[in-house]
């Protein structure tokens, strides 16, 4: 299975409430550019999940309408709601995106590639792709070896 970790762009700073934050215009830019390089690779059969909020709406958006929003992996998931909504490592699909947010995505991240929950940081509109292979090993939650395929940032698109 491959997991895709993908941080909501840059968001105004406040608004009526956390889930309503919006992109700014920088954002959007952020998004659009990690979308395109993402089409360009991400499979037919992908299936997308995005948290709730505005901004991971609106960031998964410029990939895609054919999206879900789930609940459980919204602003304060925990590690483990992220890893059940994507049935890591049998997976929903051959490829899952998460569209979420940090600290949960790099935490994510950190325990499926070093074996530990640590506060990795994922920059705004970056995104993580990871791929599980061999045996599985519960003590990191899935396959026996994790594989990163890419890291990157939108400022580098």
């Amino acid at each position: 299975m491959d997991l895709i970790l993908w941080r909501h762009a840059e968001a105004e700073e406040t608004a009526q409430s956390d889930a309503a934050r919006q992109l700014t215009t920088r954002g959007r830019k952020q998004a659009q550019a990690v979308a395109k390089w993402l089409r360009a690779r991400l499979p037919p059969d992908a299936v997308i999940l995005a948290s709730p909020a505005a901004r991971t709406v609106q960031t998964v958006e410029s990939l895609t309408d054919q999206y879900r929003t789930i609940d459980s992996i919204g602003p304060g998931a925990s590690l483990e709601s992220v890893l059940a909504a994507a049935q890591w490592p049998d997976g929903i699909a051959s490829t899952v995106v998460i569209v979420g947010h940090q600290p949960t995505l790099g935490l994510v991240a950190a325990q499926l590639v070093a074996g530990e929950a640590a506060e990795w940081t994922i920059k705004k509109g970056g995104l993580w792709w990871l791929s599980g292979r061999g045996r599985p090993d519960a003590r990191h939650h899935g396959p026996g070896h994790v594989v990163v395929r890419a890291v990157l940032s939108p400022d580098l698109t």
